[in-house]
């Protein structure tokens, strides 16, 4: 059992009426509280918690539809998403109890101000290195307009400028990263056909790839709900057509790729997860036909050029800067 959940059990007489856990992890807390529904953005943990607790979970960007008495948000890493989340929970909870609990270590204290507009917070219990807040739902704020939140920049490329819509809790909400910009230049002689952004985030690498092989078919695929949703935005803000997909790996990804593209990620919350990246360099070979490459840009000290050794027998560095390194492989 994770120790959030353990310290909402703790307490756990607060919690039997209807109830929504907001970002909540994939462990028996549903079976605990049988009231109780769960909204997450992860689709590994959306895909776990179906498998066991089918339809009480959603996947998705707002708020669930289905009435609910009190909420507990599971504190996010980012700030952004935290304030838009409390938000659209302290809306549907006038005059309602709304919690929010997390570890020490992500910064639960200084969160908990971020309960302040809607009431005043109190600390309920400390157990397990985790905190659990509690606000009377005073002021409810109007239902948050999750785009009119969102952070949109214009990137100045070889073919023109592409604009870029993001949202709350993605990757380098409101900027480019060094990787992915590194990358951005290193995107010549893909091999064409059915092309993968792999952990697309805003979309990026995969509205640059439409632009720039129109012929192509690009699909892009990220297990957060909130990335998913900002590259559709971004597609659209620039008259560029490619398929979303939301899904917890590699293995989400479609057979018979001519090329993957990716700046894979290796942060999960407050932890370090190296797991979906190294996945993805693994099982990449599975995904490409014969002659598909596997392009991808990482930090310099993350030792991945033998795994991608190991996996397609070979690996080129195409480029290096800025602390990154570009890598290549073909099947």
């Amino acid at each position: 059992m994770d120790p959030r959940s353990e310290v909402l059990l703790r307490q756990a007489d607060l919690f039997l009426g209807p109830l929504l856990l907001a970002g909540l992890p994939a462990d028996d807390l549903l079976g605990e509280l049988p009231q109780a529904r769960g909204w997450t953005w992860h689709a590994g943990e959306q895909a776990a918690l179906d498998a066991r607790f089918p339809g009480r979970c959603e996947f998705t960007v707002n708020a669930p539809d289905a009435p609910f008495e009190a909420a507990v948000l599971f504190l996010p890493k980012s700030r952004e998403l935290t304030d838009y989340l409390l938000s659209a929970l302290a809306a549907r909870l006038p005059g309602k109890p709304l919690y929010l609990v997390g570890e020490k270590r992500a910064g639960i204290e200084r969160a908990a101000r971020q309960l302040e507009p809607f009431g005043k917070p109190r600390k309920l219990d400390s157990a397990r290195h985790c905190q659990l807040w509690l606000v009377q739902v005073e002021q409810a704020p109007a239902t948050p307009d999750l785009e009119a939140l969102a952070q949109r920049y214009s990137l100045e490329l070889a073919d023109g400028p592409l604009q870029v819509v993001s949202l709350p809790g993605v990757f380098s909400h409101g900027r480019l990263d060094r990787g992915s910009a590194l990358l951005l230049d290193n995107l010549a002689k893909l091999p064409t056909g059915k092309v993968l952004d792999f952990g697309c985030g805003a979309g990026v690498l995969g509205a640059a790839l439409k632009r720039r092989y129109p012929q192509s078919q690009l699909v892009l695929l990220d297990v957060d709900a909130f990335a998913v949703a900002a590259s559709r935005l971004t597609l659209a803000v620039n008259g560029l057509d490619a398929e979303v997909i939301a899904g917890d790996g590699i293995h989400a990804a479609p057979k018979l790729l001519s090329a993957i593209v990716s700046n894979p990620p290796f942060h999960q919350g407050v932890h370090t997860d190296y797991q979906a990246s190294e996945t993805l360099l693994r099982e990449a070979g599975r995904h490409l036909l014969v002659g598909g490459e596997l392009r991808l840009v990482a930090n310099s000290f993350l030792k991945y050029q033998p795994l991608i050794e190991q996996a397609f027998g070979g690996c080129r560095t195409l480029a290096e800067g800025e602390g990154f390194r570009i890598y290549s492989a073909r099947r």
